[in-house]
């Protein structure tokens, strides 16, 4: 494969694009969005750029494509923020000149339904930054989380590698975003188990695919912004769970048709974020619920993949602390140091 293209970083004073590509929840819920531009300004030094359709529920998915248009196409603005998430960003993609984005590759920062802009750009050989989105990383209750802060700093300022830090904390219990309340506290956390090793027997590099699973899967049935099936030799595959809470069963049956699909097979490593274990507060059993995704990763990887080694629980995608991804960057999976080591 040719070597991914890492955009050139900011730096502070540097203006920087606040998109909503996927839904405008900025309109609904203003007190996190606001908290997360605040922080991009006094922590970051970043000056936060609007567009027309950041603040706005229910634009068409071609006036989103033409507010990245305008972020990717304008000289002055250094990198580019998701504000949040959704559910339909995959109609937005037929909507954006490919030439456009190649000819202007900046940082592009965002996650969940994110992965659908993440995927169409390293098609591109652009990679992005999987995570970071303003009303949750930057918007989070009492203040960031400082392992958050570590990797996006690094993420956004820096260039080369990054040691991902395991963490003995982690919190999935956030309050409502309405209320003025639930940001004048911490949100609750609790003791990590760490991370899972499998087939830890060898070190591997590789460059970074996947994002969140739902979303994957929604990339493989429509087949837009895949790769063709030689980019996955020695890639590091990395996928996460929503608050939509799939079952085991689900998760399973969409590992396995990525493995039929031959992508399992030809991966060098798989690396499985921490499931957030809450649906907007409402708990399912723990920690079975994380350990019976876990084992119906493990089976299908030991289907499809079988000695290809595996980390699970690993903070990134819709954690808290959340790690910063390199999509299309080079991940090295060192099993013997029982190490993570991303390239930004």
């Amino acid at each position: 494969m040719s070597t991914p293209l890492y955009p050139p970083k900011p730096k502070p004073g540097d203006r920087v694009a606040i998109v909503s590509p996927s839904a405008g929840l900025p309109e609904l819920f203003p007190i996190p969005y606001e908290l997360g531009l605040q922080r991009l300004r006094d922590d970051f030094g970043l000056i936060p750029v609007e567009y027309p359709t950041t603040r706005k529920m229910d634009s068409s998915a071609a006036d989103r494509a033409a507010d990245l248009h305008s972020a990717f196409g304008d000289p002055e603005i250094r990198a580019v923020f998701a504000s949040i998430g959704g559910d339909d960003q995959l109609t937005v993609l037929k909507h954006l000149d490919p030439e456009l984005l190649r000819a202007n590759p900046k940082p592009f920062f965002g996650f969940s339904d994110c992965t659908n802009l993440l995927a169409y750009l390293n098609r591109l050989g652009i990679v992005g930054y999987h995570g970071g989105a303003i009303m949750t990383a930057f918007g989070r209750s009492g203040a960031m989380n400082s392992v958050s802060v570590d990797s996006l700093r690094a993420a956004l300022f820096e260039s080369g590698p990054y040691r991902l830090t395991e963490n003995n904390m982690f919190g999935d219990l956030h309050g409502k975003w309405e209320d003025p309340a639930t940001f004048a506290c911490e949100p609750p956390v609790e003791r990590s188990t760490g991370w899972d090793w499998h087939n830890a027997d060898t070190s591997v590099t590789g460059h970074a695919w996947g994002g969140c699973l739902e979303i994957v899967a929604w990339l493989l049935m429509s087949d837009v912004a895949v790769p063709p099936i030689e980019y996955f030799d020695g890639a590091v595959l990395f996928f996460e769970t929503t608050e939509e809470l799939p079952s085991a069963e689900e998760v399973y049956g969409t590992m396995r048709c990525i493995g039929e699909r031959g992508i399992l097979g030809r991966a060098a490593a798989l690396l499985m974020a921490r499931p957030m274990t809450r649906n907007h507060g409402a708990p399912v059993r723990r920690p079975e619920y994380a350990s019976q995704q876990r084992d119906s990763v493990l089976r299908a990887m030991e289907e499809y993949a079988p000695g290809v080694p595996v980390v699970t629980n690993i903070d990134f995608g819709h954690t808290d602390p959340q790690s910063i991804i390199p999509y299309g960057g080079l991940i090295t999976v060192d099993g013997p140091a029982r190490r993570i080591t991303v390239t930004y």
